[in-house]
């Protein structure tokens, strides 16, 4: 199976070669101030994304361990990369063509922003 996106102005598209895993939602501080509000993305191996229009793509170094995508040109959230792993976080808003997965559960819960409730019933994780 093979997944498509892009950027709002398509200066960045991306593939993800078969099946997506479980989608998680983070809360965290970082996460809200990248994305606007909570993050929502699936973690895939770097050997199945392949990206183009990388001289689009900004890098944003938020902590020694992490470094987050996003579109110079229109400022898409796209990646969220910990540099020292084998896989990609991909932000589900990013995504052209279905999915066919679903939002499996929150994560640090405990720094989501006080102007809404998580009500879905799904996993919630303090960290």
């Amino acid at each position: 199976m093979i997944h498509r996106g892009s950027c709002l102005c398509s200066a960045v598209t991306f593939t993800i070669t078969g099946e997506l895993p479980e989608i998680s939602a983070c809360h965290c501080t970082e996460c809200r101030k990248h994305s606007g509000h909570y993050e929502a993305s699936v973690d895939v191996p770097r050997t199945a994304l392949q990206v183009s229009g990388e001289a689009h793509v900004g890098w944003y170094q938020s902590s020694q361990k992490v470094r987050r995508g996003f579109c110079k040109t229109c400022g898409s959230t796209l990646f969220w990369d910990p540099v020292f792993q084998d896989w990609t976080g991909v932000a589900m808003g990013a995504f052209d063509t279905p999915t066919g997965t679903k939002l499996a559960r929150h994560i640090y819960v405990s720094e989501k922003g006080d102007y809404y409730d998580i009500t879905d019933g799904l996993p919630q994780n303090e960290r």
